[in-house]
């Protein structure tokens, strides 16, 4: 399984528009493959969305991407909003959630964690070792690592009722020493991430 997640960074003002013309092409898209989740942010970079499509694999991914030109009402109509792209291709953990539809939202934290050469891996196990624990405090929605794309970067995704959960859930993990995850020596961060979106209407994770 391999996720794509595309971010668009539009022009101000034309969120909802975006949306409503990403919507009406939608349904035909659908046909090939199914949409995991769509977001747009309120805190941190302003103006953009975030979708994200499962593929079993990378090659599923291109063979739906042909597909997808040559059906009706699809690219959208959403050129006209957007200002700049990017598309990363990831690779979840072995513990990372399907993406199907969910109720687990309606405030989503995405963080961007980038790792020196060669962290990966042991963050991948440390997070394994307490990953239950975690996910009891408040749905995790995925984590991955990417593959294609800005290299040895880990996105994951916590679905939260509200920011003041968010935050008591960071406070109480931290003060029952669920979290974070206690890294080697050999796993170097270089850059940390953080943004706060809300879902589309259309969204299958709410």
């Amino acid at each position: 399984m391999v996720v794509e997640v595309r971010i668009y960074t539009l022009n101000p003002g034309t969120v909802r528009q975006f949306e409503e013309n990403f919507e009406k092409g939608l349904p035909n898209r659908l046909k090939l493959s199914p949409l995991g989740a769509f977001w747009h942010t309120e805190v941190g970079p302003l103006n953009q969305v975030i979708h994200m499509w499962p593929y079993e694999s990378t090659s599923e991914r291109d063979r739906c991407r042909q597909e997808a030109y040559k059906t009706e009402g699809w690219p959208p109509d959403i050129r006209p909003f957007v200002e700049s792209m990017e598309s990363k291709i990831l690779i979840p953990a072995p513990y990372s959630p399907p993406l199907e539809s969910r109720r687990i939202g309606p405030v989503f934290e995405i963080s961007t964690f980038t790792y020196a050469l060669g962290s990966i891996p042991h963050v991948v196990k440390a997070w394994g070792d307490k990953i239950e624990a975690r996910v009891a405090m408040s749905p995790l929605v995925g984590a991955w690592r990417s593959e294609i794309g800005p290299l040895n970067q880990w996105i994951h995704i916590w679905g939260y009722k509200d920011a003041n959960e968010r935050m008591n859930v960071r406070s109480e993990s931290i003060k029952r020493g669920v979290w974070p995850p206690k890294l080697p020596p050999e796993a170097s961060i270089q850059r940390q991430e953080s943004i706060i979106v809300m879902p589309a209407s259309f969204s299958p994770i709410q």
